[in-house]
């Protein structure tokens, strides 16, 4: 127990503290980059649907407010994450565009949600990061109502995603200080073994299971590959702490790196995911 508050504590911090900053700072292009999983997750509410949806790891809120636009006056999307600085922008884009959509600063493995109270869950890369899955797929299953439905896209292995490690492994020569990723821990890569990811579901106590490789062809502006490389991520964590000549080495290291992903004034890759669904 001790163990996974202080792991659930680490993820509180990083996503209160620079992750998240570097999230909001970084939303539009974000949300253009995944804007294809936005789509594959709204696009399973059937316009003029009247279902009560939870958007789990919502962050700032870009696939709540797309599902949102979907449902008639009597449903309604409900985004939850423990990122405050995210949220708060995901309020204030709600605001700005006239939505109904709410959004919840709580932690969806614990959180008292109320029974059977939605008909969808869905999440767009925010599942990998409990602290205790089967506890937190286990509460969100008695979320849902009977019948009710999962549908999250997580990352696949590190090595089926070389853009998502570019930066670290290029950087990890200069900086020594530089956060390994713990493949048994909370975060991107956490659900890259289907195996494990269906026996959390099964000891959540969730039914027809399905776990399906998806593969999305993804693109970021040019312009914007500086501040996704040198802000999100392991290397975002440190580069910030780094002295002037050590940051200029890292970064033109870094650059190079990802040349092989720049066609112009676009960089592309493909995002290896898994598409999980699952049944109360």
């Amino acid at each position: 127990m001790e163990s996974t508050d202080r792991v659930h504590e680490e993820q509180v911090a990083a996503w209160n503290g620079r992750a998240g900053d570097a999230w909001v700072e970084a939303q539009e292009a974000l949300d253009r980059m995944f804007l294809p999983f936005e789509e594959l997750l709204a696009e399973v509410v059937p316009a003029g649907s009247g279902q009560a949806v939870l958007d789990v790891g919502c962050g700032t809120g870009a696939t709540t407010l797309a599902i949102a636009r979907r449902l008639s006056p009597t449903g309604g999307a409900v985004g939850v994450d423990i990122s405050e600085p995210m949220i708060g922008l995901a309020r204030r884009r709600a605001e700005r565009d006239g939505s109904r959509a709410a959004f919840l600063v709580a932690d969806a493995q614990t959180h008292p949600f109320e029974p059977a109270s939605f008909d969808l869950i869905v999440s767009r890369f925010g599942v990998m990061f409990f602290g205790d899955p089967v506890r937190a797929f286990a509460n969100l299953r008695g979320a849902l109502t009977n019948g009710g439905s999962l549908r999250a896209i997580a990352w696949r292995g590190p090595a089926d995603n070389p853009f998502m490690t570019t930066a670290e492994r290029a950087a990890a020569p200069l900086l020594p200080n530089l956060p390994a990723r713990r493949p048994d821990g909370p975060g991107q890569f956490a659900f890259a073994d289907r195996q494990k990811v269906a026996k959390i579901l099964e000891d959540g106590g969730w039914t027809a299971i399905d776990i399906q490789p998806l593969d999305v062809e993804c693109t970021l502006p040019a312009p914007e590959l500086e501040h996704y490389m040198t802000r999100l991520g392991p290397l975002g964590q440190v580069l910030q702490e780094a002295d002037g000549p050590t940051r200029s080495r890292v970064v033109d290291a870094v650059r190079a790196a990802f040349q092989p992903f720049v066609h112009g004034d676009e960089v592309r890759y493909t995002a290896a995911c898994w598409m999980i669904t699952a049944r109360r």
